[in-house]
């Protein structure tokens, strides 16, 4: 009988390490051959897809609708907003020869795509009636980064970024943060991750940005990870492109846009968070496998008990669970389980001939590995209570494990040890000078994560002026 020799490094041992081999264990990506690119392997893309189905129906009960936009850009039209093309320029890679021939323009693979979706509204926008504009496009982009990992910080990656247009500033301010809040009820309600949100800190802004607003995620190793941001264009990309329409009084006039953007980074998101020293924990609503029968057999029951698996199997994917029945003859069911627990299948479904003879199932949590008898008979109904209840605690975990490590600092002493001894989250007053911001990145390597709606007047303790509270981290 073959069985596994590898172990999985420990996640409380040595966290950066047990990251990398569980990707490749778990066989979610692979190395590409040009530094920082990857494949995504089949069972890491139905992960993407199912985060991917959810927010796409969350956008279009909004009224958004999709579309696809060209993939390169002429360097004219990214020079045409400033400060955009300065905030990306380190990070772009561009086109230089088509065939064998220098193109007269050199042309920037997409790193966003502002300027060439701007360029087509310039002329789909010509009347108030046209508006508002909301579309979203699925699709890669690439970002020449220095230094790279497997889905949080990676050279090409997948993501959808939403494009909009408005008549007034008002609607595109109201339009950002809807986009925020269903980005928020989407990590909360289907990945089980408690982000906050908030306001990014004038450095921190999307590059050609009015207001850039974000959520914030805490990972296992007490790291923050910008899980996704919107942004408040106003006018900026508009006066740039010289996109302009007649309004309701006949004056020509510039509007007021929005982008907003989440990509597979979160799917690194989703393995710090709830991921443990056995493996991936997907929450039920994410994963691409709910549940696993596995048969335990010995010799003579052995036809008996794949029999029942495999009605069991029919039985469960006919009532509509993402299900697998794992008759491998070559490991051994320990083998399986550690195998499925690797996978971070939400439910294990343990089947053996005296579970035939008494009309039950045994169904095994990766959540907490606790084990439940149930009946037979009423087997989908008593899985499905057990995903949503599994999807309940995984938020709540991650919520209590997010609550534990965000803390406050009343002396800039206190906080340089909270920030270097325990991580997490950080909440002081910032005297909001780029000047404070800056010393304490570099004496601290931590960042402003977020401006709270809400912000409460203090004492900044690294300047001593008054200011407001400021959220700080180190960050992925």
């Amino acid at each position: 009988m073959v069985e596994a020799t590898e172990k999985l490094t420990k996640k409380s041992e040595d966290p950066s390490r047990w990251y990398l081999d569980l990707i490749r264990m778990a066989k979610l990506a692979d190395y590409g051959p040009v530094r920082g690119t990857f494949a995504i392997r089949p069972y890491g893309f139905a992960i993407w897809e199912r985060i991917q189905c959810d927010l796409d129906g969350r956008f279009k009960a909004t009224g958004h609708q999709n579309a696809y936009f060209p993939l390169l850009i002429p360097e004219s039209y990214l020079k045409k907003e400033a400060e955009h093309v300065e905030g990306f320029d380190p990070e772009l890679a561009w086109v230089t020869i088509g065939g064998r021939e220098e193109l007269e323009e050199p042309l920037a693979i997409r790193p966003t795509s502002e300027s060439i979706i701007c360029d087509f509204y310039r002329n789909w926008v010509q009347s108030y009636r046209d508006l508002p504009i909301l579309i979203n496009q699925w699709c890669n982009v690439l970002r020449w980064e220095k230094v790279t990992r497997p889905f949080l910080r990676t050279a090409e990656f997948l993501w959808q970024e939403g494009h909009t247009v408005h008549a007034t500033a008002e609607e595109a301010r109201e339009e950002a943060l809807k986009m925020l809040n269903i980005y928020r009820d989407c990590f909360y309600e289907a990945m089980a991750l408690p982000v906050l949100t908030g306001i990014k800190s004038p450095s921190e802004r999307f590059a050609g940005a009015v207001e850039t607003y974000t959520c914030e995620g805490l990972m296992g190793d007490g790291r923050a990870l910008q899980a996704a941001t919107s942004h408040d264009l106003g006018q900026n990309f508009a006066r740039a492109f010289d996109i302009t329409f007649l309004d309701e009084r006949q004056e020509r006039v510039y509007p007021y846009q929005t982008s907003w953007g989440l990509s597979t980074r979160t799917i690194g998101g989703l393995i710090l968070v709830h991921g443990d020293d056995r493996g991936l924990k997907i929450p039920p609503k994410l994963a691409p496998v709910e549940a696993v029968i596995v048969p335990i057999w010995r010799g003579k029951n052995k036809a008996e008990v794949r029999k029942e698996a495999e009605a069991l199997y029919s039985e469960l994917k006919g009532s509509g669970f993402r299900v697998e029945v794992d008759l491998d003859e070559e490991h051994s069911p320990g083998w399986k389980f550690n195998e499925h627990e690797l996978r971070g299948v939400p439910v294990r479904v343990e089947l053996g001939p005296k579970d035939i003879e008494k009309g039950q199932v045994v169904l095994v949590r990766r959540d907490t590995g606790e084990k439940e008898f149930v009946g037979r008979r009423g087997m989908p109904e008593s899985l499905r209570a057990l995903l949503a209840e599994i999807q309940e605690n995984m938020l709540h975990q991650a919520t209590e494990f997010r609550n534990a490590n965000t803390r406050r600092a009343e002396t800039y002493q206190k906080f340089k040890e909270i920030i270097e001894e325990k991580r997490g989250f950080v909440i002081i007053p910032w005297d909001g000078t780029e000047e404070t911001e800056a010393r304490i990145k570099e004496e601290t390597k931590a960042t402003i994560r977020f401006l709270p709606f809400e912000r409460e007047e203090g004492k900044d303790p690294v300047s001593g002026r008054m200011g407001r509270t400021a959220v700080f981290a180190r960050a992925y």
